[in-house]
Parts: C-alpha cells; structure tokens; sequence
C-alpha cells in the first residue's frame, strides 16, 4: 500500500492501492464531497454569489449574440459542431467564445500565483474585463462584448483555486446536476440525508441570476453589464471574509 495524497488538501490523505483503478476512483469520491460538503458556510455564499454573477452575465450575452453563451462552455461547444455542419459562421463565433473563455481561465490561474493578492486581483480583473465588456456593448460591438464577458467568466473559474486545483467549479452546472440526482439517491438509501444541498444551492444561484440578468437587459440594454461590474466588486469585498489567510 502507499499513502497518497488525493484533492488540493494536503492534510487529507486517503489509503489506497495503486494497483486498483476503482478503489482509487471511489477514494477520490470521497475526498471530493468532504471537501466540498466540508466548506465553511461563507465559502459556500460566496460560490453561489458567484454562480449568480455568472448566470447573470451568461443571460446577458446570450441575447444580446443571439444565442451563445459565455459561461456554459458545453452549449457551446453544441453550436460549434452543429454550425460546422449547417452554419459555418456560427461554428466560429462559438469557437473563438471557447478560446477566449480558456484564455480567462489560464489568466485567472496566473494570477493566483500572487500568493499576497491573487484572488482580490482575480475578481479585479473579471470587474474590469465586465466594465469593458459594457462599454463596447454600449456602442454596438455585440460580439467584442462577448469576448470580452467570456475571458471575464473564465477568470472567475479560478477565484477559489487553491495548489493548483479548483475548489468549486462556479459555472458548470451539469456536474452540480448530477450530484444532486447523486445525492439524493444516497439519501434514500441511508446516505447523508443533506449533501445534495449544496449543489442545489449553487445550481439556483445561476438560474437566478439568469433571471436578474434578463430582466435586467431588459430594462437597461446593452448598459447591464455595468451592472455585473459592479457585482463583481461586491464579491470582491466577499471574498474578504472567504479567504482572509490570503491577503
């Protein structure tokens, strides 16, 4: 046997046989949903406080591109194949929204190698890239604006990354889906009666600000995403009590 250290908390180490694929698997279950389940109930405000912003944004770009996405990379990377098939142009709107979003994703990652500031200097920069996202909106650059709202979104992924791994996955829902079916079967089979509410939480936290972000467009056009901007910031005073060993 040899002591392997499994997730992004060093502290928690599981036993398992190298040799034995699926006992490695099920202990690399386990760690993951202790470690999420255990998160300190800030932690998780400040992840579905998150999700929210990005559903919000996601809602706002998605009307106002016609349909894609800045955050839901799977929607995506459906219209990217299916346009390369009957709309080419399409294909490639959805392509260069993936790239920008894996751009903001290794941008926000570098950042966090900021060890005093990295997180603060995270959210800086999504406000930023919202606030600019907004302003070529504003003047009629829909697919600029896109961009620039999916490097935003990317780089949020990253604001609870910890040794290289990502503490919560703030913009895919369809894991957090699957855990809640997950979840729940467990629970009615004897297993923690609780644990699938988390996900739900953080799944509820993108369909509202779905919802806000529509209404908001509604009401203030292409100007929303100065809205966003200004709840990045609010999140960054959030992330204050989620991580004070980090500034």
């Amino acid at each position: 046997q040899q002591e392997e250290s499994l997730g992004h908390l060093p502290a928690l180490r599981v036993r398992a046989r190298l040799s034995n694929p699926e006992r490695l698997a099920w202990a690399g279950q386990r760690v993951y949903d202790r470690v999420v389940l255990s998160y300190p109930k800030r932690v998780q405000a400040f992840a579905v406080a998150a999700a929210a912003l990005a559903g919000f944004v996601d809602a706002v770009a998605f009307i106002q591109s016609g349909g894609f996405f800045v955050s839901f990379m799977s929607g995506n990377s459906t219209r990217m194949a299916v346009g390369f098939v009957q709309n080419p142009g399409a294909a490639w709107t959805a392509l260069a929204l993936i790239a920008a979003f894996v751009v903001g994703v290794a941008a926000g990652s570098a950042l966090n190698r900021w060890r005093a500031h990295g997180r603060l200097a995270v959210i800086v920069t999504v406000s930023a890239l919202l606030f600019a996202a907004a302003c070529v909106s504003v003047a009629g650059l829909a697919f600029p604006a896109a961009l620039l709202s999916a490097l935003s979104m990317g780089a949020l992924n990253m604001v609870l990354e910890e040794n290289g791994e990502t503490r919560v996955a703030l913009t895919y829902m369809t894991g957090a889906l699957v855990k809640i079916g997950q979840k729940a079967s467990q629970a009615l089979f004897g297993g923690p009666r609780w644990a699938w509410l988390p996900y739900l939480l953080l799944w509820l936290g993108l369909a509202g600000g779905a919802v806000i972000g529509a209404l908001t467009f509604q009401t203030l056009g292409a100007a929303a995403l100065l809205i966003a901007s200004a709840l990045a910031l609010i999140l960054g005073l959030m992330l204050r009590r989620v991580t004070p060993s980090d500034r």
